[in-house]
């Protein structure tokens, strides 16, 4: 088939630069070609890249499973997943030790957030672990990718970049200044630093920045990277959010969720001020008396929730924590519910790091 226009018509020969559609070849795949058998002339295969980030994809396991989605079984995301490696090369998907749940591997966050949306469109409901950088053991040493950035800029906005990507481990390896009002530098800088980094950039710039990023190389590990410097705010139990007791929680940092959400037990209802997880009660009802006052309530005003999407969920969450996407919605979750099994968790890690 050729394309006409907006249709495919059937022909029976091709000129050079048509863009054509062959049926009836299932084993073939991306970087083979298709030749005359008398006289094979092979293209070269094309190279594609490795991945350099991975993330789990496994089926909803919150308390609210089952009320927005219609696929949900493990079998069904599964074959998706399979599915999608048919005509995506540079995804791959292994076994983890829960057989409910996959390791993705691709090229970036937003390839893997984009298969996520996907899939969320499609009427999965999905548990996604935070994005995770692939390292490699080169000479007993281990090195991560590293990539190459090209951020343009306004010169006004040049400042506040520098001091992202040095928080990032990035090394700027040239400036132009091409005197037009705009900057652009080029960096290289791990690909761990970029989880994240889009978003924010965009938030310090106004929406004015402009980047792109290639993978360069595999380098030794370049230190610790600490992009959130505040812990979570966490439901301690279920139930609907009131506006009476979200009213007292907005002092304790920036909220997720509105009045009237349902929530449950070990759900993310918002960031903390500081650095560390708070578990907060955003269910509390107002106690009713007998004194009445019509001026009692008139000057509290509820600050309106941070709606996230989904790529700035996958980037917000911490290492144990996870976002359940659903057809309808996208919540954060601690990846343990109970907090008293958190706790536990948290002095078992404390105790091995301490005794190596």
């Amino acid at each position: 088939y050729v394309t006409d226009a907006l249709e495919r018509v059937p022909a029976d020969a091709a000129g050079p630069g048509e863009i054509v559609a062959v049926a009836g070849i299932p084993e073939i795949t991306i970087g083979e070609t298709l030749a005359d058998p008398d006289d094979p002339r092979p293209l070269p295969v094309i190279t594609i890249d490795e991945p350099s980030l991975s993330m789990t994809v496994g089926i909803n396991t919150s308390p609210l499973a089952g009320l927005e989605g219609r696929s949900m079984t493990a079998r069904l995301v599964k074959n998706r997943l399979d599915a999608e490696l048919v005509g995506n090369v540079s995804i791959r998907v292994l076994p983890t030790e829960r057989p409910d749940t996959w390791e993705v591997q691709g090229r970036g966050e937003l390839q893997l957030a984009v298969l996520v949306e996907m899939m969320r469109r499609e009427g999965f409901e999905l548990t996604v672990g935070k994005p995770q950088v692939l390292t490699k053991d080169v000479d007993g040493a281990v090195h991560e990718p590293v990539d190459r950035l090209t951020v343009d800029v306004p010169e006004e906005f040049v400042g506040v970049l520098t001091q992202l990507l040095a928080l990032r481990k990035g090394g700027m390896e040239q400036i132009v200044n091409h005197g037009t009002g705009w900057v652009r530098l080029d960096y290289l800088i791990p690909a761990r630093g970029l989880i994240g980094f889009r978003t924010e950039l965009l938030t310090e710039t106004r929406g004015t920045a402009l980047l792109h990023h290639v993978f360069e190389r595999f380098a030794p590990w370049a230190g610790e990277i600490r992009a959130r410097t505040r812990g979570s705010l966490v439901a301690d139990r279920g139930g609907p959010t009131t506006g009476y007791a979200l009213m007292s929680l907005q002092d304790r940092g920036q909220l997720f969720v509105g009045p009237g959400t349902e929530v449950y037990l070990g759900m993310v209802v918002g960031e903390n001020a500081r650095a560390d997880d708070m578990d907060v009660n955003p269910t509390k009802e107002k106690k009713l008396t007998n004194v009445r006052s019509s001026t009692a309530d008139a000057f509290e005003k509820l600050i309106p929730p941070r709606l996230l999407s989904l790529e700035q969920a996958l980037e917000f969450i911490a290492e144990d924590e996870c976002v359940e996407v659903t057809p309808k919605s996208v919540r954060l979750r601690k990846a343990v519910l109970d907090q008293h099994e958190r706790g536990r968790s948290a002095k078992r890690a404390k105790a091995e790091l301490a005794s190596s």
